[in-house]
């Protein structure tokens, strides 16, 4: 999974971390006794992915001392040039990792039945496990989903099977879309859990460990490792407990090594700029931590220097460091006393006086050193420029430049 906002080794590293996940969950997995792992989809980003990729995937799961059962999702699916008939992918996938191709059910031992629902496709046109396990159900032993249970198949030599649903996609109680013929129903899982037709639904595509329903029997796991700001609860795996007449027992475990944060802060003079600096300073694991700020507040010409120095030191530890843009509202106010500290002339002084002018309204006459004046965007860098040949000179872009030509002169001095 690639990251626009991670540059340079800081992507190989995040990289990375989601191979070591596959390592964490073999090791877990054996300290808990797991019989075996299934992964509900979208194993990998896309189905275009380079041979070192796939190598190092394969690499980690051979280490992984269960079976593991993967299940093609959205990124994945078993479309023409799936991944998973690939060269590569058939020649070296270990012999304890299978992929569920069908919804076909899968025995994993004698008394444990998978049933599965890949995706052939990125947009099915229904719901495909709702399809598998009526398919899976609607055999000579069971019924179809919602209908009654005979009592010879209740009392029959099935009814010590413990079946688990595999599936990946949105769940309808939770799908925005309320007319996608491929949400995931609900009820009628439910039903079948009641009347002990299945006993557990695994389900991936959210990224945030969610428990659906009131069963306690139909969770998505979530994403190994963080991917966005957005998820609630990522970085977990569940380790289930199942036997035949006994309700499920879902216990999290934390495996994810990289934490996307917010942190919203009042800016105002030196000592909100030095606060910050100590929060900075004191988050951990700094190198594995993507952090937004969400800024709002007015600073003099220093003070706006100091943390703009202080957001590129701290952005070259981090993994990443940015600004929030939609919540961050940073004014500069001039204050000609800063300026007159620098004992700036010639040029540079009469371009700073032409700026004091523009930062307090003033009209700047025009002469050889009138300025196009460049305006200071809130993006991920704290000193980014967007320069708009068009855009006339106003206070805020006058009092951003004196900001940049404070913390430069100071710089120099230095």
């Amino acid at each position: 999974m690639t990251r626009h906002y991670l540059r340079g080794e800081a992507q190989a590293r995040f990289t990375a971390a989601r191979i070591d996940a596959i390592r964490s969950i073999g090791d877990l997995a054996q300290q808990q006794g797991c019989e075996f792992i299934v992964v509900c989809g979208d194993v990998f980003e896309t189905n275009q992915l380079s041979r070192q990729t796939i190598g190092r995937a394969l690499e980690a799961l051979a280490a992984v001392p269960v079976p593991v059962y993967l299940l093609p999702g959205n990124h994945d699916p078993l479309e023409p040039v799936t991944i998973y008939r690939s060269p590569q992918f058939v020649r070296d996938c270990p012999p304890h990792v299978h992929v569920l191709t069908s919804s076909d059910p899968v025995t994993v031992r004698e008394g444990v039945e998978l049933i599965s629902a890949p995706w052939s496709g990125k947009h099915p046109d229904t719901d495909l496990v709702g399809a598998a396990v009526s398919s899976a159900l609607a055999g000579p032993r069971m019924p179809s989903l919602g209908q009654p249970v005979p009592d010879v198949c209740a009392q029959g030599p099935g009814s010590d099977l413990v079946r688990i649903v595999v599936g990946h996609g949105a769940v309808d109680v939770l799908d925005p879309d309320r007319a996608n013929p491929a949400s995931i129903a609900l009820a009628p899982l439910e039903r079948a859990l009641a009347d002990g037709h299945i006993h557990y639904v695994a389900l991936g595509d959210r990224h945030s460990r969610t428990s659906v329903g009131d069963s306690g029997a139909v969770w998505y796991s979530g994403a190994p490792e963080v991917t966005d700001f957005r998820e609630h609860f990522p970085g977990d795996v569940l380790v289930v407990d199942l036997g035949p007449g006994a309700a499920p027992v879902v216990t999290p475990h934390h495996v994810g090594r990289w934490v996307y944060r917010t942190m919203h802060r009042e800016i105002n003079n030196a000592t909100d700029v030095a606060a910050l600096a100590r929060d900075l300073a004191g988050q951990p694991d700094k190198d594995r931590t993507v952090l937004r700020l969400a800024l709002r507040g007015a600073l003099g010409v220093a003070d706006r220097a100091a943390l703009a120095e202080l957001l590129e030191e701290q952005g070259d530890v981090f993994a990443c460091l940015s600004l929030w843009e939609r919540h961050t509202s940073l004014r500069t106010h001039a204050d000609g006393s800063e300026l007159a500290e620098l004992g700036l002339g010639g040029f540079l002084g009469a371009a700073a006086e032409e700026m004091h002018q523009q930062a307090q309204g003033e009209p700047v006459p025009a002469g050889d050193h009138a300025l196009d004046l460049a305006e200071l965007t809130e993006d991920d860098d704290p000193l980014a420029w967007e320069f708009s040949a068009e855009a006339p000179p106003d206070a805020q872009s006058a009092t951003d430049a004196l900001a940049l030509l404070y913390r430069f002169s100071q710089e120099v001095t230095r």
